[in-house]
């Protein structure tokens, strides 16, 4: 099973940089597929982005293209979000997930422990 560690959440203004990093143990990394949800309350979990295990196919919600880029490193096992001119909405839990496969599916089976992202002025 494959452990997952969010990091680089945290204050920023409206416009303003984040990048999120998701640090994994305990699996093959580079067999499966990552990617990042988020969560405000009262609100279900919502798909970010993904990209695929070798790293050659990303996928992105609709709200977050041109805004974000996904990435990993498979010898750092870690997974990248790259997040730019964030917006108040943009404001929630951030949680890595994983899932040994060729790409990320609906529900991973393997989640990280989250990390809150406000954007407020």
């Amino acid at each position: 099973q494959v452990q997952l560690v969010e990091s680089g959440g945290g204050l920023v203004q409206p416009g303003g940089s984040l990048r999120l990093s998701c640090a994994a143990s305990g699996g093959t990394f580079r067999t499966y597929a990552v990617g990042w949800f988020r969560q405000t309350p009262g609100k279900e979990r919502e798909f970010v982005a993904a990209i695929t295990r070798a790293g050659g196919v990303t996928h992105y919600t609709d709200s977050m293209k041109g805004r974000s880029a996904i990435s990993r490193d498979n010898a750092k096992n870690t997974v990248y979000l790259q997040m730019n001119s964030l917006k108040p909405e943009d404001s929630a839990i951030y949680y890595c997930a994983a899932h040994a496969s060729v790409f990320l599916p609906a529900n991973p089976d393997y989640w990280g422990q989250g990390t809150q992202v406000t954007v407020s002025s």
